[in-house]
């Protein structure tokens, strides 16, 4: 037992018509700035991973999907220094509204198979093959 908190994290493929996936680099100021990864954020107490899923996408995006929409697909168990994520990555193809960068993040659609050439934290590296065989 390693006695770190365990944190909660929903993220989601945002799947377009072409079947490119949205990523989102993390800006200047925040942890692991630079890389990219899923779009998505922390669990809040009391809600669930989709609710957060649904909040954070119109926090972050401008976007607004539904819990049926979001189909859970794999997820990520990484041990950081200083506790050990849980992220469940969810695939969505469905949405209301054009995605926008709304907290200074850079956003680029990739195709499945680019996917390894964006540098991503360690957590989300695992989720890169599950989620091109999906696709």
């Amino acid at each position: 037992m390693s006695g770190k908190p365990v944190v909660l994290v929903s993220a989601v493929a945002l799947i377009d018509a072409d079947g490119r996936v949205l990523l989102a680099r993390r800006p200047e100021g925040k942890t692991m700035a630079g890389l990219w990864e899923f779009p998505g954020g922390k669990v809040e107490a009391g809600e669930t991973p989709e609710a957060a899923l649904i909040r954070e996408l119109e926090e972050e995006l401008g976007i607004g999907t539904w819990a049926s929409c979001l189909a859970p697909l794999t997820f990520a168990s990484h041990a950081y220094e200083g506790f050990h994520l849980l992220m469940p990555l969810f695939a969505c193809r469905k949405w209301e509204g054009q995605p926008m960068a709304r907290e200074r993040q850079e956003l680029r659609w990739v195709r499945p198979r680019d996917l390894r050439d964006y540098p991503m934290p360690p957590a989300d590296l695992p989720l890169i093959p599950v989620l091109r065989d999906w696709l």
